[in-house]
């Protein structure tokens, strides 16, 4: 099938635009801001090494670097530099345990969302 046929099966073959529905759309959709946050996120979260880190902690609830690291097969120097990009951005925290920093995920939503996202793909049939 020719490129330019394939790229016409998502267009509209009839163009007739649904005034009402077009400004319910329009009227819920995120400002700017809020947009440049939310991809800054997925962008952020779309890194192989940064999502193992979080399933990892999904998993585990809390580990430190070194336990990171040994989990996952990250050098610490990685896993360090993801956890200092994941917290600024409120995805992980730490605790201090003496001389040790424990990570795990911040909240309830972080870990709704990787649920989320891992069953998207199962039902989607892209994580067998």
């Amino acid at each position: 099938m020719p490129k330019s046929e394939v790229v016409g099966l998502d267009a509209c073959t009839t163009k007739v635009i649904d005034e009402a529905r077009v400004a319910a759309a329009k009227a819920q959709l995120l400002p700017e801001d809020e947009l440049d946050q939310l991809t800054q996120l997925f962008r952020l979260l779309g890194d192989m090494t940064r999502a193992r880190l979080l399933y990892a902690l999904l998993e585990a609830g809390e580990l430190c670097v070194c336990d990171l690291s040994a989990a996952t097969g990250t050098p610490e120097t990685n896993v360090s530099h993801a956890l200092r990009l994941l917290r600024t951005a409120g995805i992980v925290k730490a605790r201090r345990d003496g001389r040790m920093m424990h990570y795990s995920l911040d909240d309830a939503h972080v870990r709704m969302l990787l649920d989320v996202s891992r069953e998207h793909l199962r039902h989607a049939g892209m994580g067998e």
